[in-house]
């Protein structure tokens, strides 16, 4: 009976197979640096919950902006800010109706070093380091926000001299993962792991001292009607995405 029974279902489950193998697809996404870890997590999660794959880049907004206009073929934009999408939607070169907050970012003020970064961000009054880094504020919004928290502190002519600017905030993690600067400001998802931060000292700078940093997702014009696409906007909405989101620091 069982035999019999296998060879009933076996072709069902063939046609299954073969019908979602075809409708499986591959959308290529530009991701903001910050959201790197949380990307690759997503991506692998969807894969094996929708059969469709993810084709990331990651880098800074502001480039991916200045790229796409002039031609790249990214089918969606997970964006390190909600001007971005807006304005590529403006400017036709994202589908209408297709824009969504996936997240509000959350700036640390981190070191690799135990101890350097107090709980209050007392050290960027106190000084006593050379250099700090952080993303370059014209370029990547985790960048505009350090310095204007850091001009609410009233720290922020003092600490400019000693300023180590990266490209996005990954370069900017990397000059202080490295130890070409003692400390700088990063985002938290980069440096906590499982809701703590991984290593080294931080300091969570409190939301009140910069413009939120919302970051908004949209399907481009070249993703306009891709299935894989369509799919990776309904799962970023969706209980499993959000909670690892949440567990990267963000809040939703």
């Amino acid at each position: 009976m069982r035999v019999a029974a296998l060879r009933r279902v076996l072709p069902c489950l063939a046609w299954l197979l073969v019908h979602a193998a075809a409708a499986a697809g591959q959308v290529s996404v530009a991701v903001a640096s910050n959201f790197t870890a949380p990307m690759q997590k997503i991506a692998a999660a969807f894969a094996a919950d929708t059969g469709h794959t993810v084709a990331p880049a990651f880098g800074a907004t502001g480039a991916f902006y200045a790229q796409i206009r002039n031609g790249a073929p990214f089918q969606m934009l997970l964006a390190a800010d909600d001007e971005t999408p807006a304005r590529l939607e403006q400017e036709g070169l994202a589908a209408a109706g297709t824009r969504f907050a996936y997240a509000t970012g959350r700036l640390a003020l981190w070191s690799a070093q135990p101890g350097l970064v107090d709980g209050k961000g007392e050290v960027l009054a106190r000084g006593g380091f050379e250099r700090i880094a952080l993303a370059n504020p014209k370029l990547a919004p985790y960048g505009a926000a350090a310095v204007e928290a850091m001009a609410r502190l009233q720290v922020l002519a003092r600490l400019q001299p000693r300023f180590v600017q990266g490209e996005n905030i990954a370069q900017a993690l990397q000059f202080v993962a490295t130890g070409n600067a003692p400390l700088g400001f990063v985002a938290l998802s980069q440096v906590m792991v499982d809701g703590r931060i991984a290593r080294g000292s931080a300091w969570v700078v409190p939301s009140s001292l910069h413009a939120p940093i919302r970051q908004d997702a949209v399907i481009l014009a070249a993703g306009k009607g891709s299935a894989a696409a369509s799919a990776l906007a309904a799962y970023l909405r969706g209980d499993k995405a959000r909670a690892i989101i949440r567990s990267f620091g963000y809040e939703l």
